[in-house]
């Protein structure tokens, strides 16, 4: 029997910059949709603040976010829609689209004709879902960051693996006792280093 060999995902799908600007009418209501890139939760609340000095009279400011690669954070509000209508529609464009690291906020302003459960729930779906194709999404890799302590008298056999991989080095501090700081694809992460490990006199440890 052949060995299963699990693949290591290392992969993910989010965006760099801001969406331009995108408007779905229903019934007079207006949804302005917005998505953002965000790398904690306080850019979540950086933006909506930003959003509701903009569209000060709007009666809504609904959103979703999702933050993380390996383990997953996420929140949907409804902000005063009824229970579900909103959020959940929105962070359901989210998982579509299977993006992360990023914020989606939909904006109403209310036409005076009520659109019902249904109504609202396509209203922000369509208007994340517009955000969203309006995105240069991209596809990044999940990198492993190492940190490398050795005496600069190893310094050949440190650079000659790091030469042979074509290891990008993110940063280093180079005296009596070197620091080299790396990173690496997940996939291959485990593979380079055990190859610092077997090095002597090299000492490897992942960071944060």
């Amino acid at each position: 029997m052949n060995p299963i060999i699990l693949e290591i995902k290392d992969t993910y799908k989010t965006i760099d910059i801001p969406n331009e600007e995108v408007l779905f009418k229903d019934k007079n209501s207006k949804f302005f949709g917005y998505a953002y890139p965000i790398a904690s939760e306080d850019d979540v609340k950086k933006h909506i603040e930003s959003l509701k000095k903009k569209h000060h009279a709007a009666r809504h400011w609904c959103y979703a976010w999702q933050l993380g690669t390996d383990t997953i954070r996420h929140r949907a509000n409804d902000d005063g829609e009824p229970s579900n209508s909103a959020g959940q529609p929105i962070y359901g464009q989210i998982q579509s689209f299977e993006v992360t690291n990023i914020l989606i906020v939909v904006v109403r302003y209310f036409g005076g004709v009520k659109l019902g459960v249904g109504g609202l729930i396509n209203a922000y779906k369509t208007g994340a879902q517009m955000a969203l194709q309006a995105c240069d999404i991209k596809e990044k890799t999940i990198d492993i960051a190492y940190e490398i302590i050795f005496e600069y008298k190893n310094m050949n056999k440190v650079m000659r693996v790091i030469k042979e991989h074509a290891i990008n080095i993110t940063n280093q501090k180079l005296e009596l006792d070197c620091r080299i700081y790396i990173s690496i694809r997940k996939k291959n992460a485990s593979k380079i280093k055990d190859i610092f490990d077997a090095l002597y006199e090299v000492d490897i440890k992942e960071i944060d």
